[in-house]
């Protein structure tokens, strides 16, 4: 069955850096559009970083435009989220998700908690 098991998350102050893992099965990864998301406490899960097929096209969320970088291995059927200058406001769990047959699938999610 489909699953995605995300990876990386953790404490860190502020300016500092993490790198996520989102490690997928069950599906053909190299078809397939990936997306992360994180949901703040009391707030709605948004989409913070999406890329289609390849490297190529990726969109970021405005918040994160120029600090965080979201790539994909076809060969370890894995998608990362590199995060550097985090802030405090990106302090949320962070989730990957793809979209098949007119479904939603998301992995389980990590945290990720920015404070001195």
């Amino acid at each position: 069955q489909v699953q995605l098991v995300e990876s990386g998350g953790g404490l860190v102050q502020p300016g500092g850096s993490l790198t996520l893992s989102c490690a997928t099965s069950g599906f053909t990864f190299s078809r397939a559009a990936m997306t992360w998301s994180r949901q703040a406490p009391g707030k709605e899960r948004d989409v913070v970083a999406s890329t289609g097929l390849g490297n190529s096209l990726t969109y970021y969320d405005e918040s994160v435009k120029g600090r965080f970088t979201m790539s994909r291995d076809n060969a370890k059927n894995t998608v990362y989220l590199r995060m550097s200058r985090l802030k405090p406001e990106d302090t949320a769990v962070y989730y990957c998700m793809t979209h098949l047959d007119d479904r939603e699938y998301w992995g389980q999610g990590t945290q990720v908690t920015v404070s001195s």
